[in-house]
């Protein structure tokens, strides 16, 4: 298969298995707080690596460090924006009165569609590395997306959403993942954005959802009485796979 075709199919992937593990995972509670705990511990370790040892080296292989280092910080002021959106909308949709439709419930579907946006991004840069990148990073983004989408399901049905509604509303702005990562394969193929830039903005994505999102809320969830148990070593173990996987494919390729 082609790049681009991967980048179709394990998009989509992504999105929509975020939203059937979210959902499945809203009915039981305890179950999405176990999986929450050590998933994203994997998830913060794989991103690292993706972003260290894959997506900055790639990229400085086009573009000057310069270069890479805006598009990075593009990329994580970009993130920041789209999340200060939802974090809005997480403070300020318990204080509607009762029975008045709660305007800021649009927003909180625009800001999951920017981050899914985002998303479509960083997995089509890390496609167009390497196969075996895309994939990781795929997998390393829906374990973060999913307990996101668990509060954003429990938040929607709250507000009286029918559940058919938010699952339909949910697949299309998980759709939009799809078409960002299209649209930038086709940008990294042409004149119009260095790929070195494509590789730098997804760097900043994963960079910034590793260290602000995944990571402070490990800390928020370790169990205090010990100093270590399975968190780390996950995060750990996310690193080393993707610094192997990473190894072996360029390995390969030379």
């Amino acid at each position: 298969m082609s790049t681009l075709t991967y980048i179709i199919i394990f998009s989509l992937i992504g999105g929509l298995l975020s939203l059937s593990l979210a959902g499945l995972l809203l009915v039981n509670k305890r179950v999405a707080k176990t999986f929450e705990k050590h998933a994203l511990s994997f998830a913060a370790g794989a991103l690292l690596a993706a972003v260290f040892l894959d997506l900055f080296a790639e990229g400085l292989e086009h573009n000057a460090a310069s270069t890479i280092m805006v598009a990075a910080l593009v990329g994580i002021l970009l993130f920041y924006l789209a999340e200060r959106f939802i974090r809005w909308f997480h403070h300020h949709h318990q204080h509607g009165e009762p029975g008045q439709k709660d305007p800021a419930v649009p927003l909180l579907i625009i800001g999951d569609t920017v981050h899914n946006l985002l998303d479509g991004v960083a997995i089509a840069a890390a496609f167009m590395i390497s196969i075996p990148t895309g994939i990781v990073t795929t997998l390393a983004i829906a374990a973060h997306e999913i307990p996101q989408e668990i509060g954003e399901f429990g938040i929607l049905l709250s507000k009286g959403m029918r559940r058919s509604r938010v699952i339909l509303v949910n697949i299309i702005s998980a759709l939009v993942a799809t078409v960002a990562a299209v649209a930038t394969y086709f940008i990294g193929q042409t004149e119009v954005l260095p790929i070195g830039v494509v590789f730098g903005l997804s760097a900043g994505f994963l960079l910034y959802v590793a260290l602000s999102d995944i990571i402070p809320s490990l800390h928020e969830n370790q169990n205090k009485d010990r100093l270590f148990d399975w968190q780390p070593l996950l995060l750990l173990f996310g690193v080393g796979f993707v610094a192997l996987t990473t190894w072996l494919v360029h390995g390969f390729l030379e």
